[in-house]
């Protein structure tokens, strides 16, 4: 049972497009207070659409986008109703809740945790609210980062959720932790809206800004914006789980760095910065003036996580082959190699990420 109350948007951004069916063009705000376990995942409720229950299917999110020609990463802009331009509200959905979902525990087990005591200590130097910490999660998904960081800060928090997906955001809202690490409230509020619109005056008051699976799927101008907007408020930045271009896998196979080659260029289509993300938007947040810090967080995945491995096979392989069409017949052999491998508990695959901290200088000039 949650708590809600309705007010106007005031500001948006997002990393998130995937419109079912049932999206409403409305943008709304709406502030939650959860009742859930902190930090619990919760169960991704029923939706309207296609299930993924075939073990063979790929997860919208996981592999190459529905329609021919695109990636399967997130539609980044939309028009002032809310809608894709040249899409319709009934468009598949990009990044599934079951694909999120399945990765949120590697995802936590991934993140730098050496980036925390930085940002714990720039936090504690803020000057003290009465509604806390305020916190935007950008292009949020099902709300795994605060999940995973709101119960690792001391302090009331509130977290404004942004995202494209009302379905995405509902469950972020009823799924949020409610209790930060010294057990002071958090209260969470939802937004809609475009990255591309994310402006300093949108994040005043902010005390952080923070996203995952994000960069990678921006341009160049993007990152700039957003590095712009978060100086001008005077707000960190924690950006996780930004792709690397690296895979391990065990056993090496001939065919791993020619798959891997094409992976990466297939995301870096259309100016996107893909594998580039965290070097590009270090550069661009220090041109700002800001001190920043890049950890690894690499997925470490063994017999356990074996479903996710599965899936993301499929999709790594499958945007290989979408970018360079002669590889299908080698890689639809390599694929069932590694499934079978996967699926008999052999195979351990570590995929390279990166996160980053970047600390801009407070407003106003502070120290």
């Amino acid at each position: 049972m949650t708590d809600q109350a309705t007010t106007p948007q005031t500001g948006s951004a997002t990393h998130t497009a995937t419109h079912t069916a049932t999206a409403t063009a409305t943008a709304t705000a709406t502030v939650v207070a959860a009742d859930t376990t902190t930090g619990g995942a919760g169960a991704v409720p029923d939706r309207p659409g296609p299930r993924y229950e075939d073990a063979r299917s790929v997860i919208p999110g996981a592999g190459p986008a529905p329609r021919p020609g695109e990636r399967a990463t997130l539609r980044l802009r939309e028009t002032d109703t809310g809608t894709d331009t040249g899409t319709g509200a009934d468009e598949p959905a990009r990044y599934a809740p079951e694909w999120l979902q399945l990765r949120e525990p590697a995802d936590a087990c991934a993140r730098a945790h050496d980036l925390l005591d930085p940002l714990r200590i720039r936090l504690a130097n803020l000057p003290r609210r009465a509604d806390g910490f305020i916190i935007h999660d950008i292009g949020c998904g099902t709300g795994s980062m605060g999940r995973w960081l709101a119960p690792r800060l001391d302090g009331a928090q509130h977290w404004v959720l942004h995202d494209r997906d009302p379905y995405l955001l509902h469950f972020a809202a009823v799924a949020s932790p409610r209790s930060a690490a010294d057990g002071s409230r958090v209260s969470v509020e939802t937004r809609r809206g475009d990255v591309a619109r994310l402006t300093a005056d949108a994040l005043a008051g902010a005390s952080l800004v923070t996203a995952s699976a994000l960069l990678d799927v921006l341009t160049r101008e993007d990152v700039d914006a957003l590095a712009a907007a978060c100086a001008g408020a005077g707000c960190p930045a924690l950006l996780t789980l930004s792709v690397a271009g690296r895979v391990e896998l065990t056993s090496p196979h001939p065919l791993d760095q020619e798959i891997t080659e094409a992976f990466n260029a297939h995301q870096k289509r259309g100016g996107l910065l893909g594998p580039d993300a965290a070097t590009e938007a270090a550069e661009a947040f220090s041109e700002h003036g800001a001190t920043v810090r890049i950890d690894s967080s690499p997925w470490r995945l063994g017999p356990e996580q074996a479903g996710l491995t599965a899936q993301w096979l499929r999709g790594w392989v499958g945007a290989a082959v979408e970018e360079r069409p002669e590889l299908a017949e080698p890689a639809g052999r390599y694929l069932a190699e590694r499934l079978e491998a996967c699926a008999a508990g052999e195979l351990r695959v570590v995929v390279h990420h990166n996160d980053l901290l970047a600390l801009c200088r407070p407003a106003g000039g502070a120290a």
